[in-house]
Parts: C-alpha cells; structure tokens; sequence
C-alpha cells in the first residue's frame, strides 16, 4: 500500500520548489519535504528493520527525516539514511523489551506474516490484528 502526503504549508513554497514546510515537534523546527511524497508502507502495517533485530507496526509517518539532529549524527556515517526519504514511527519490538522507534524506509521490510506484535500502546490507537491482512486496522475514532 503507498501513503501519499499533502501537507498545509504554514510559510507557504521554499526557495527549493515545490516543497512545504510543517513544524516537526521532535525536531524542533520547521521541516520542508515535497508537497507531495510516496511512501511504501502505510499506518497498521507490520515491519521488520534490516538491519537490526526487531519489528513494529507502524503507527505515524513523516515524509522526510524530522527527528533532531542529536538523533541524526548519533547513526554512524556510513550506517546513515538518507533524510530525503519517509521515516516511520513503530511500536516495536524485539526479544528484550519493547519501545517506540524511528526508522527510514531504507531500512525496512514488510513483515505482516510473522504475526502480531505485542507492545502495551497497540491497543490505543488499533483495533484487532487482522490476519488475513497482516495488518492492523485504525480504531474507528482515528479515522478521518
């Protein structure tokens, strides 16, 4: 499933194009990312990084990196994505504990097969593990 994003510009075009700018909490700061931009997976799907050992249903989506710059320069260099590229926010996962996570779309697989996950927050924001699917469905009440 591809997410497309439109966003409402508060300053409207940047000297870059066809771009807006949105306020990014975690960042904060102003971010500018395409006015429109794909992403390859959506809210409620199932993932699993490549790299490391975990996986998390994806609960948000930014278009472009907008974390803080502490966050950025911590990933070493040669080990770090791309800004440019969707981030997504998960409950995730592994043998250990759970958490919430930050990862670039580089980074990720689909993993709807292996099942659900088991993260305490899940349930405020979805309904039911949908089996069929490998997915989980929004609460209704989050639905616009």
């Amino acid at each position: 499933m591809t997410a497309f994003f439109r966003s409402q510009p508060h300053t409207g075009k940047d000297a870059r194009g066809d771009r807006s700018t949105y306020f990014s909490p975690q960042a904060g700061r102003a971010v500018s990312a395409p006015s429109v931009a794909e992403a390859r997976f959506a809210i409620g799907d199932i993932v699993r990084h490549r790299q490391h050992d975990f996986r998390g249903v994806i609960f948000d989506i930014d278009p472009v990196f907008a974390n803080s710059e502490e966050w950025y320069e911590s990933i070493p260099q040669a080990n770090r994505p791309a800004r440019e590229q969707p981030f997504y926010h998960l409950f995730a996962e592994n043998d250990e504990s759970t958490y919430i996570a930050y990862v670039s779309q580089q980074n990720l697989v689909i993993d709807g097969d292996a099942g659900p996950v088991d993260h305490p927050s899940i349930d405020l924001v979805f309904g039911d593990f949908e089996e069929i699917e490998g997915r989980y469905a929004l609460h209704r009440s989050l639905k616009h």
